[in-house]
């Protein structure tokens, strides 16, 4: 069943839910469930002693609220039309914090506020981006600035010379002859022929598939393949500095293909560390022709003209975060958190990683406020900065709040980025790591939610069951017991707090993903409207239960980390 706008349908569908609501609470009568005392770790150890049905009264009218009243496509467009793209530590990324943090009090949210982490480094965007093919033939390059890299100060002309590299060794036959060309950096690539659609739906079989428990493939510490992987790129970025490069082109990141370019970051955000030279993304296609006329001894000039500019006057970075008070006496310190990364890289506006994240729990908060919920937890909203350089605002956040390890200081791990670092000590938490039940997290593209990543938490299933079966209509089937990561419920994952990822329906997120292409036009209203009713539903469900959301158990050789309260008391 899918909900319209349309008051017939959404009348059956009312009668129907009503229907459901009574049979099961009759059936709730008859199992005389009563909630347990919680145990000392502030949650309950016994997903069996729960309730067994969520609100459907409440789900009813949150239901009718968002398909009949939606405003999730209206923050999607403010966000993603009239900020645009939001690279953290960018002025569009501030000015992203303060219309979030403003509209979340303006709906009537408390502690709405910014909250900083960091430092972070310096600011960047750019303005400008021109390159094109001026001999043997004129032709307009699709290409875009790679971040944190200066621009050319007014229009640059200069010769085409390719450098092939994949060690450092490689370089040793191009020393010496670069000084002032433009760099046509790598090989060029074929498409590869796709006898797979670009957007599609999830079947019943990759759910099933899904719902497979699969081990973890990621280790405690970075294998010996992304160490050197990272090595390669600083002794890239060194080779060319030293040469006195006048500018390098790369080629989209894969599956950049048919006119989509997908981009990163091209240099350093610290401060001290900003490369010498420009560097811009090409498009599969504009990089092969001029490596092909190269390859044939036919020489290449190109011009570029790239302005962008460094912001220094703020090392911070900032998240946005705002609360709806909890009521009731007992539990109004506990909070349940949700949220998404509202930073985005700079090819395009956003839209689809994370401007939905943004969106929709923007949406969720202010369906919650719409229908007047007084939750008995303290629901609160946070919208990251810092994701795409590693999950640094959640973990600044998690870090200030709730606790961390020491990140290992050994120089065979200095090349890696710090969230890639392993750990290298035990947990030491805070007071009020405690009294946060769960976070949920939504950052897997735009389409609806098809289910739950547990991470590994099996005491959550049966809960989860219940909370899902409102959903199953709108297509919410799938708990699986698999671990996701690179996105920001690690951060909360990593000091013992529940925390979940929403698994998500594919669509067309591989290509638009990082790319040029992550716009508006890629955003479908349904899908939106379904994830903002489910997440505003387990948000709901959580703050109003008897009970914490249990926690994994700690093995005896990983003992909880040190309470600071308890350090004080001694």
């Amino acid at each position: 069943m899918r909900f319209q706008n349309s008051r017939p349908r959404n009348a059956s569908a009312l009668v129907a839910l009503i229907f459901f609501v009574a049979v099961n609470l009759f059936a709730a009568k008859k199992t005389n469930v009563s909630p347990t005392a919680a145990p000392d770790r502030g949650y309950s150890a016994n997903a069996q002693n729960w309730p067994e049905i969520p609100n459907l009264e409440f789900i009813t009218r949150l239901r009718l609220e968002e398909y009949d009243h939606s405003q999730v496509m209206d923050i999607m467009s403010h966000l993603v039309d009239q900020i645009g793209s939001r690279l953290t530590g960018s002025p569009s990324m501030k000015k992203a914090n303060e219309w979030t943090r403003d509209e979340l009090t303006r709906w009537g949210l408390v502690n709405s506020h910014l909250e900083a982490w960091g430092p972070f480094g310096r600011g960047w965007d750019y303005q400008l981006c021109e390159v094109r093919m001026i001999a043997p033939d004129d032709m307009q390059f699709l290409a875009l600035p790679e971040a944190w890299t200066p621009g050319t100060n007014g229009p640059l002309r200069g010769e085409v010379v390719q450098v092939i590299a994949t060690t450092a060794a490689d370089f040793d036959k191009y020393r010496g002859k670069l000084a002032g060309k433009i760099v046509l950096f790598g090989e060029a690539r074929l498409p590869n022929p796709s006898d797979k659609p670009v957007f599609n739906r999830a079947t019943d079989a990759d759910l099933a598939k899904t719902a497979q428990f699969e081990p973890s493939s990621l280790a405690n510490r970075p294998d010996p393949a992304t160490i050197k992987r990272f090595q390669f790129q600083a002794d890239t970025i060194k080779f060319f500095t030293d040469e006195h490069v006048a500018a390098v082109l790369d080629i989209t990141r894969t599956p950049g293909d048919d006119g989509a370019i997908q981009l990163q970051a091209g240099g350093y955000y610290e401060k001290g560390k900003t490369v010498a030279f420009p560097r811009v993304t090409l498009s599969v296609e504009h990089f092969g022709r001029t490596a092909r006329l190269l390859a044939h001894k036919v020489p290449v000039q190109v011009e570029l003209n790239v302005e962008t500019r460094f912001y220094d006057d703020d090392p911070m970075s900032y998240n946005t975060i705002a609360e709806i008070p909890g009521v009731d006496p007992k539990l109004k310190d506990q909070v349940v958190m949700l949220g998404g990364h509202m930073d985005s890289w700079h090819a395009s506006e956003g839209a689809t990683d994370n401007g939905v994240g943004v969106g929709v729990s923007m949406e969720a908060v202010r369906l919650l406020k719409k229908l007047g919920v007084q939750p008995r937890r303290t629901i609160r909203i946070a919208l990251w900065s810092g994701e795409e350089q590693g999950l640094l605002g959640s973990k600044g956040y998690v870090k200030e709040h709730f606790g961390s390890r020491p990140i290992s200081t050994d120089p065979n791990y200095q090349v890696v980025p710090e969230w890639l670092r392993p750990t290298a000590g035990p947990l030491e938490l805070k007071p009020d790591q405690k009294l946060i039940s769960a976070y949920f997290n939504l950052d897997n593209g735009p389409g609806k939610i098809l289910g739950v990543f547990l991470q590994e938490n099996a005491q959550v299933r049966p809960i989860f069951e219940k909370w899902m079966e409102p959903f199953r209509d709108m297509g919410m089937t799938t708990l699986t017991m698999r671990n996701t990561y690179f996105t920001d419920h690690i951060a909360f994952d990593d000091v013992d707090i529940p925390a979940f990822q929403f698994l998500q329906d594919g669509l067309d997120y591989g290509l638009t993903h990082h790319s040029n292409q992550d716009s508006y036009e890629h955003l479908r209203p349904d899908d939106l409207k379904q994830a903002a009713t489910i997440l505003a539903g387990f948000v709901y469900d959580a703050a109003m239960c008897d009970e914490m959301i249990p926690r994994k158990p700690i093995r005896p050789d990983d003992p909880p980390g040190k309470d600071e309260k308890d350090e004080e008391g001694k």
